[in-house]
């Protein structure tokens, strides 16, 4: 069984910048590829960014550009810095791993990111 833990969801005004990072039980090597996703009110859960095991990344059509995935073996963590944040982007945002065409094996419980002036 893997763990998932995020933390560092926030209120942030538009245009600020928050980094959201998930703590993986075991490394994140043996459960890559991993990502984050998220979930607005009334909306399905969405993409944002993944990560594979050799370190390419992907990213939702609305947030490439803004947001980066990066990743610290050493601390088996996954991080999602996220800049010029918008009042769409407020949303629960989980961090997944092991994800494979049919969907991700481990999610996170989540975090709510909030954009509000």
């Amino acid at each position: 069984q893997v763990q998932l833990v995020e933390s560092g969801g926030d209120l942030v005004q538009p245009g600020g910048s928050l980094t959201l990072s998930c703590t993986a039980s075991r490394s994140i090597f043996s459960i890559s590829p991993m990502g984050w996703y998220r979930q607005a009110p009334g909306k399905q859960r969405e993409l944002v960014a993944s990560i594979t095991i050799g370190g390419s990344t992907n990213y939702g059509d609305s947030v490439r550009g803004r947001f980066s995935i990066t990743r610290d073996r050493g601390k088996n963590t996954v991080s999602l810095q996220m800049n010029s944040l918008k009042d769409e982007d407020t949303a629960v945002y989980y961090c997944a791993a092991d994800c494979r065409a049919g969907g991700c094996a481990y999610w996170g419980q989540g975090t709510q990111v909030t954009v509000s002036s």
